[in-house]
């Protein structure tokens, strides 16, 4: 594949899968994710997916500051309904990354490993996209973000009309998809760590 070479630059994230431990599929548990991964879920590259790989890191991050995070760990509610907006994308890369699944998750092993059920929505929660829960200890932190800080180039939407007319040029498109990556990558390389792009937060 040829892929963005940005992508191989931006913040990867290794975690611990005990059913991947136990089923011997990767030496330790240890699972290593990077953002081609959740472009390879989605199917495509955007601000809203990229924006949910930085919330999940954020999470797992805030929730096991001081360990690695442990997958199939955190249970993950979303705020919105399933249909609304980009709830259900944003979620798929949380699933990705935290093993979290609605009904249609493993069912686990001996009672054990069990995957469904931890993915839910309509928290309610209108502050934060979605609450993350580790399973073990009940520590809760809201994810968040704001793209306000990594606006698209001006020329965006003048880019994207061309991009999409029956008779656009290659190298329209192509103008067009560079500028949409552009503002990809300065998400991930630039506002990664940006506390006001990405939040992670503990409420009272």
């Amino acid at each position: 594949m040829h892929l963005p070479a940005f992508y191989s630059h931006a913040p990867r994230l290794l975690l611990r899968d005990p059913l991947a431990e136990l089923l011997g599929a990767a030496h330790g548990g240890l699972l290593e994710y990077g953002y081609a991964d959740a472009v390879r879920l989605a199917g495509h590259s955007c601000p809203t997916v990229a924006g949910a790989y930085l919330m999940a890191r954020a999470g797992l991050r805030a929730l096991y500051p001081e360990a690695l995070p442990e997958r199939g760990g955190v249970q993950v509610t979303m705020s919105a309904a399933e249909v609304e907006g980009t709830t259900g994308v944003i979620a798929q890369v949380f699933t990705l990354v935290t093993g979290a699944a609605a009904n249609n998750g493993f069912n686990g092993i001996g009672g054990r490993f069990v995957r469904h059920g931890l993915l839910r929505y309509g928290g309610g929660d209108l502050q934060s996209v979605a609450a993350f829960r580790r399973i073990d200890n009940g520590d809760t932190v809201h994810v968040a973000m704001d793209l306000t800080g990594v606006p698209p180039a001006p020329q965006m939407r003048a880019l994207m009309a061309r991009a999409l007319a029956d008779d656009a040029s290659g190298e329209e498109r192509a103008a067009f998809a560079s500028v949409w990556q552009d503002r990809v990558r300065r998400l991930l390389l630039e506002h990664a760590d940006d506390p006001a792009t990405i939040r992670a937060e503990r409420r009272a």
